[in-house]
C-alpha cells in the first residue's frame, strides 16, 4: 500500500496554453481552482510541454498562449499568494523523471489508456505516431509524482487516466523502496518526533504489526501527519516502516473529484474553440451581445407568436445559470404561451454574462498593462516549484542508485 501523505493535502493541476480562455474554462476548471486555493497546498502549471505531444509541428504560439491564459488564470481570481504559479518546461525535472520513469513503464500502460485511441481519431489530420504522443500519460504522471501529489482535480470520466500515475507510484516503489539501511533510517527518523510521539509511534506500529489492529494503522497516520520536525523524505518511510513493508518514494495519488462543467456553448454543445461556440472571458461587450442575439433557439419557434419549448432551446441552459427563479418562471411561460419573443428571452442573459465578466476583465487589463507583473508571478512561482521538485529528485536518484561519489 502506497498511501497517501500529507504533503499532501497537495493538489496539482495544469493546463494546456491554448491562449485567452472562455467561460467553460471559468465554470469547468478555474472557480473550482479559486476554491481549492484556501483549503490546499496548490500547484497550478502551464502545460506547455504536453501542447507540444499533438503541436510540435508549430510551436511559436506557444509562449503567448501561455501568458495570455495566465493572465486569464490570475483575473479569475486564482491567488499567486495562496497558490504556486508556474510553467511545466522551466521546471527540468519534468522531463528527467518523465525520462527515468519510461525506463520501468511497460508499453501496454499506455497503449491502454483510454484517451489514446480517442485522440488519434479525433485528430486524424496529425501526424500522431510519436512516442511523445504514446508517452504523454508518462508525461502527466511525471508531473504529478514529482510534487509527491496528495490529491488531483478530476472529473469521473478522468480517473483511469489517474490509474496510470497509481501504477507507475507502485511500481517505482516496489522496485526501489527498499533501501539497505530502511529499519535504521526509520528509527533515526522516529527519534526526530520527540519522546513522547515516538513512543506512541511505536506503540501503535506494535498494535498493528502484532495484532492487526486497522485503528491502530489510523492512529498512526494521524500522528505522523501533524509532525512539523520531519521531512517530507521520513515521512514517507515512516509510512512504510509502520506498514512493514519498504519505504514509499513516490505516494500514489488520490483523484480528487470537481463537479462536471455546466457551462454549455452558444449551440448547446459543450463550450469549446473548436465547436466555434464559445464566449472568451475577455470578450468585448458588444460581441458577447452579438453572439447571444444570434443564438439558435428552440426550431418551433419560426414567427414571433409560434409557442416553444424552453427544453429544446439552446438558451434555456443558459438561464439556468445566470437567471434567477422569478427569471426562469418568467421565460418558461412566456416561451410556450409566445407571451415573449426570443430576444426577449435572451435579454437576460445577456445582461448576466456581462455582469460576470466585467469584473474579470477589470482585472485582466491590470496585467495586460503590466506584462512584467505576469512574468514575475510565473518566475517565482517556478523557483518555488523547482525547489518542491528537487527534494524529490534527490530521492529518485539516490532510490534507482544514480548517485555517484
Amino acid at each position: 500500500m502506497s498511501f497517501v501523505t500529507p504533503a499532501n493535502n497537495r493538489v496539482l493541476s495544469g493546463m494546456r496554453p491554448t491562449g485567452r480562455l472562455h467561460l467553460g474554462h471559468y465554470h469547468g476548471v478555474l472557480k473550482n481552482w479559486v476554491e481549492l486555493q484556501h483549503t490546499h497546498e496548490c500547484l497550478f502549471f502551464v502545460a506547455d510541454l504536453h501542447a507540444l505531444t499533438t503541436h510540435y509541428e508549430d510551436p511559436r504560439g506557444i509562449p503567448d498562449n501561455a501568458y495570455e491564459m495566465t493572465i486569464d488564470w490570475l483575473a479569475a481570481g486564482v491567488n499567486p499568494g495562496s497558490a504556486t504559479l508556474f510553467v511545466q518546461s522551466w521546471v527540468p525535472q519534468h522531463a528527467e523523471l518523465h525520462l527515468l520513469l519510461s525506463m520501468i513503464s511497460p508499453l501496454g500502460w499506455l497503449e491502454r489508456v483510454p484517451s489514446f485511441k480517442d485522440q488519434q481519431e479525433q485528430l486524424k489530420d496529425r501526424d500522431l505516431a510519436t512516442y511523445g504522443f504514446l508517452g504523454y500519460p508518462l508525461l502527466m504522471s511525471a508531473d504529478v509524482l514529482i510534487y509527491r501529489a496528495g490529491q488531483v482535480p478530476v472529473g469521473e470520466d478522468q480517473v483511469p487516466h489517474l490509474e496510470v500515475t497509481r501504477e507507475l507510484a507502485r511500481r517505482f516503489n516496489h522496485l526501489y523502496g527498499g533501501e539497505p539501511d530502511f529499519a535504521e533510517r526509520a528509527e533515526q527518523a522516529i527519534g526526530k518526533m520527540g519522546k513522547k510521539n515516538a513512543k506512541l509511534y511505536r506503540e501503535q506500529r506494535r498494535r498493528y504489526q502484532e495484532q492487526g489492529e486497522t485503528e491502530a494503522l489510523d492512529v498512526a497516520r494521524a500522528l505522523l501527519e501533524s509532525q512539523q520536525n520531519i521531512s517530507l523524505g521520513d515521512r514517507e518511510r515512516l509510512f512504510g516502516y509502520l506498514e512493514g513493508g519498504s519505504r514509499i518514494i513516490l505516494p500514489e495519488p488520490q483523484p480528487l473529484l470537481t463537479r462536471a462543467a455546466k457551462m454549455p456553448g452558444l449551440d448547446g454543445r459543450k463550450m469549446s474553440k473548436s465547436y466555434g461556440n464559445a464566449i472568451a472571458l475577455r470578450e468585448k461587450p458588444a460581441d458577447v451581445e452579438q453572439k447571444i442575439r444570434t443564438m439558435p433557439t428552440d426550431p418551433a419557434r419560426i414567427r414571433r407568436t409560434d409557442p416553444g419549448e424552453p427544453e429544446k432551446c439552446p438558451v434555456w441552459p443558459l438561464h439556468q445559470i445566470y437567471s434567477s427563479d422569478e427569471v426562469r418562471d418568467w421565460a418558461q411561460e412566456g416561451c410556450r404561451s409566445a407571451g415573449i419573443g426570443c430576444l426577449d428571452c435572451k435579454q437576460p442573459v445577456i445582461e448576466g454574462v456581462l455582469a460576470e465578466l466585467r469584473p474579470f476583465q477589470e482585472r485582466a487589463a491590470e496585467y495586460e498593462n503590466d506584462p512584467g507583473l505576469v512574468r514575475s508571478v510565473l518566475n517565482e512561482g517556478t523557483q518555488a516549484a523547482r525547489e518542491l521538485a528537487d527534494e524529490t529528485m534527490d530521492e529518485v536518484r539516490r532510490a534507482m542508485g544514480l548517485v555517484y561519489r
